[in-house]
């Protein structure tokens, strides 16, 4: 949610920046809006005002015995009462079509975002690994003969429709690792407190990280109006919202391993084979709440946190920043690792971790206390570290032999009792 008075104050930068994303003359309909709305809480106030004064009159008409001038003050009274009203009702109404549009405007991008339409205008920042030489032909992970025995889509098929997957044997093991691993590189390593939270949330929390109201068709709602996480950032998020926070708490470094769903919407036809696309799928999510004056300081944190992840696995990858085109609708500014998969010979996004700057915090009036100072908005930042289906898939493309099976990561080792290979068979060893 954008700051009312910004816009009031500076219109011209305001529509810059929104042009920047392709929106043009945006300031003209709020600032309509808002001119309207303070108009009528100010004939609310005067008529206010008035009323006072008139019930002062007709107090003294009253003790003075004057009962016809009494009686004329009583009815206009009652007359402007009812006007009063009127006006405090269409400064509310005004109050919620304000809320309602500077609900559907985006962030601002930050200057050093760089423009562009869409994902042709991203920027490569960076890459680590190199992708290893293979002397066979490299197979998509569904077709890797180690994992097709795991990766069940008939079944998912029977039960749920398309993009579902059920996994079996070594690949589920593979996946609860992969999961178990990050929460502890995280955990331990990282400095972020582990936390268990539901998937189930109200629409309130939806709004707060503005996946609603623009996106909710990409959402599922439950019958009795709960609404199922596309995301732990939901929820991660959210727990702050309403709150005054001690700025000695700040920041809040928040982790999370939940399921997710998301309807895809919005990606009918994209990537509908094997399990890069599903409506279901598990990640592991980190949250940062800090002072807005750190937020850009943590967002090279908490994307070192992500690439961790893939320098552990030994997982080639590339860092990009996104374009003003290609960014989230609360992002100030992304970046998103891809990581290589031979399979499909290019680089696919794993995660996106995206400063909000107080653009959430506004949505979930979310504050700190700054020392010696007034209540302030907290910034929010979130990304994913990582995506498990994803990685998953970049565990076995990258890991498939001539033979057909898959040598597994050494740092997954630990977590699946020494094995380190998938058979071509589809069994550890």
């Amino acid at each position: 949610m954008h700051d009312i008075r910004f816009i009031r104050e500076n219109p011209a930068a305001f529509d810059a920046a929104l042009s920047r994303r392709g929106l043009a003359g945006m300031s003209a309909e709020v600032l309509r809006i808002d001119s309207a709305r303070r108009l009528a809480i100010k004939a609310a106030e005067d008529g206010q005002a008035h009323l006072n004064g008139l019930s002062k009159q007709a107090g003294a008409a009253k003790a003075a015995g004057a009962n016809e001038a009494f009686e004329t003050l009583r009815e206009d009274i009652a007359t402007r009462k009812g006007l009063i009203a009127e006006q405090e009702a269409h400064a509310k109404q005004l109050d919620l079509d304000m809320k309602d549009l500077l609900s559907t405007i985006p962030n601002l991008p930050l200057d050093e975002v760089p423009d562009g339409p869409d994902e042709s205008g991203n920027v490569e920042i960076r890459r680590w690994g190199t992708p290893r030489p293979l002397d066979f032909k490299p197979l998509e992970h569904f077709d890797i003969p180690a994992a097709k025995a795991g990766l069940d889509f008939p079944t998912a098929a029977k039960l749920s429709g398309s993009r579902f997957v059920v996994l079996r044997g070594a690949v589920a093991r593979v996946h609860r690792a992969l999961a178990q691993f990050m929460l502890d590189l995280h955990t331990t390593e990282h400095g972020l407190a582990e936390t268990w939270a539901p998937v189930l949330v109200k629409e309130e929390a939806m709004f707060g990280t503005n996946q609603l109201p623009k996106f909710a068709e990409d959402s599922y709602q439950t019958t009795n109006g709960w609404w199922l996480i596309p995301t732990s950032e939901v929820t991660l998020t959210n727990s702050v919202a309403g709150e005054i926070l001690e700025a000695a708490v700040l920041p809040m470094r928040l982790t999370a391993h939940t399921q997710c769903f998301r309807s895809e919407a919005g990606s009918a036809g994209k990537d509908t084979t094997g399990m890069l696309r599903q409506h279901q799928f598990e990640k592991v999510e980190m949250v940062t709440i800090c002072a807005p004056e750190t937020a850009l300081a943590e967002h090279e944190r908490m994307t070192k946190c992500a690439e961790a992840v893939l320098e552990r696995l030994g997982l080639p990858y590339r860092t990009i920043v996104l374009c003003t085109g290609d960014m989230g609708f609360g992002s100030q500014k992304t970046h998103d690792l891809e990581v290589w998969l031979p399979g499909q010979n290019t680089y696919r996004e794993i995660s996106s971790v995206s400063t909000c700057g107080q653009f959430q915090a506004r949505r979930m009036n979310a504050r700190y206390r700054p020392a010696g100072g007034r209540p302030d908005f907290v910034a929010t930042l979130n990304g994913s570290g990582l995506a498990v289906g994803r990685c998953l898939i970049a565990v076995l493309e990258n890991g498939q032999e001539a033979d057909g099976s898959v040598t597994l990561p050494a740092a997954l080792v630990p977590y699946l009792q020494g094995n380190t290979r998938i058979t071509a068979a589809g069994a550890l060893a």
